[in-house]
């Protein structure tokens, strides 16, 4: 243990997952993965922290490259078992300036001061007596390892390989880095802390942080996604006209610059959910939040992350709820129709043929004679489903992502996701949020909190049903 937090040097032949494996530990994705071979030539250092606290600390180190030399370097002295480690650490001292040596000395210095060692094989590829030379300098080290399996290709020689790093390591597991959830990286931990007796209590201590930690990141998730509705429901959006008499450009205008709003809150708060699970630098592929005939109010999209006609029915009966599309001249105090108010029907009926509006656009006028087009609050029923489906398949999707992983995100709809989740129960809880954020008032803390809350409790489901 160095620095009172546990230290593991990854090592092990080159392009065998090392750097994935930190990566995925670490829940760090700015560790640099390569295909090619000899991509990292020093070591790096990747501490998990939680709140300040380094949980752990993983380094990433380069491939053995010259394992035979250096190991007939050291068997030329013989040493009985107890002074392997001086011989160690002396050719550490004669050939830390050799560039021949500089990767193999790059990984040996962590572990000589103190680090456990992560021995990491490709288990699709057969085992061969190459390896053996890197196994038996890692054992002269003296200090305590374990060997993880990792499944770069399907082909599986697992049963060769545990047969011979048996024989060299105290433990040996398998370990996808590419697919690990929760409760792998906790089983993991778990045999980090039996690498040495002294690590069994701040690994414990770590595993506990862990789970805390990653149930502060749902909640942060959630707390931001029930931000995302609250502000999208509400949102009102103003343009500045030269008279009463609404001319199709104003309307226009105000409309796309209301959609890019709600585009823009979107995105702004898909960027602080990867941020906060870590993904800052995830590539992802997404449709565009966007309101045309074939997008946000198709029947594919409603039927993906919104209500169906039928689920729209339901809600607006259940809710009371009114809507429409009539553009009102609002003057002095005074509400005047232009043209009359088109579709405003009350209950399931008024839903039924809302499926396609967006939200009302009025003319606002002061007596000094300035006037403004509005649009806002939000009046479509349908909208906050299939804002709220977005944003809970966005997450859980960042949140069950290893940071292993440098291929695009595709975030495609998947039609079965609102089926997991949003049942009729919860709809009315929903809805009945909707309606106050839609409402344009200042709401209390409460409803926000009930809301996120909501929104949590779905996300822990989702995680949870993948991990088991």
């Amino acid at each position: 243990m160095i620095d009172s937090h546990p230290q593991f040097a990854v090592v092990g032949h080159p392009n065998k997952g090392k750097s994935s494996i930190v990566s995925a530990l670490a829940l760090d994705d700015s560790v640099h993965i390569s295909d090619v071979p000899g991509t990292t030539t020093k070591q790096r250092s990747f501490p998990l922290k939680v709140d300040g606290v380094i949980l752990y600390e993983l380094l990433d180190t380069p491939g053995f490259q010259r394992a035979r030399r250096v190991l007939a370097w050291l068997q030329k002295h013989e040493v009985s078992a107890d002074k392997r480690q001086d011989i160690v650490q002396k050719f550490i001292n004669v050939h830390q300036f050799d560039p021949k040596f500089n990767d193999e000395i790059q990984l040996l210095t962590p572990v000589m001061a103190g680090a456990g060692i992560i021995y990491v094989v490709d288990a699709s590829k057969p085992y061969g007596e190459e390896y053996e030379a890197e196994m038996e300098i890692l054992r002269w080290t003296g200090q305590p390892s374990m060997a993880l399996l990792n499944h770069i290709e399907d082909t599986d020689y697992s049963v060769q390989w545990k047969r011979a790093l048996g024989q060299y390591f105290k433990m040996v597991r398998t370990f996808n880095p590419m697919k690990t959830d929760r409760l792998q990286h906790i089983s993991i931990l778990e045999s980090m802390s039996q690498l040495k007796e002294e690590w069994i209590a701040p690994v414990k201590k770590s595993i506990v942080l862990f789970e805390r930690y990653q149930k502060q990141m749902i909640h942060q998730s959630a707390s931001k996604i029930s931000r995302l509705l609250e502000e999208s429901l509400g949102l009102i959006e103003k343009r500045s006209c030269d008279s009463d008499k609404v001319e199709e450009k104003d309307k226009e205008a105000v409309e796309i610059q209301y959609k890019s709003h709600l585009r823009l809150l979107e995105k702004e708060t898909q960027k602080k959910i990867e941020k906060i699970w870590n993904h800052a630098s995830v590539k992802k592929e997404q449709a565009l939040l966007t309101f045309d005939e074939l997008d946000l109010f198709s029947e594919e999209s409603a039927a993906v992350f919104g209500l169906t006609r039928k689920e729209l029915m339901i809600t607006g009966v259940t809710s009371g709820a009114m809507t429409g599309a009539g553009i009102d001249l609002v003057f002095a105090g005074h509400t005047l129709l232009l043209g009359g108010i088109i579709g405003a029907v009350v209950g399931g009926t008024g839903a039924y043929f809302g499926f396609k509006e967006l939200s009302e656009i009025k003319v606002l006028g002061q007596r000094v004679g300035t006037y403004s087009v509005q649009i806002g609050p939000m009046k479509n029923k349908n909208f906050p489903y299939i804002l709220l489906g977005r944003a809970i398949f966005h997450a859980y999707h960042i949140a069950t992502r290893s940071h292993a992983i440098r291929d695009i995100e595709d975030l495609s709809m998947d039609s079965t996701l609102k089926e997991q989740w949003l049942t009729d129960t919860l709809r009315k809880s929903l809805e009945s949020s909707h309606k106050i954020f839609r409402s344009g008032d200042t709401i209390g803390v409460e409803v926000g909190e009930s809301y996120t809350l909501l929104v949590e409790d779905i996300l822990e489901k989702l995680i949870q049903r993948i991990e088991e």
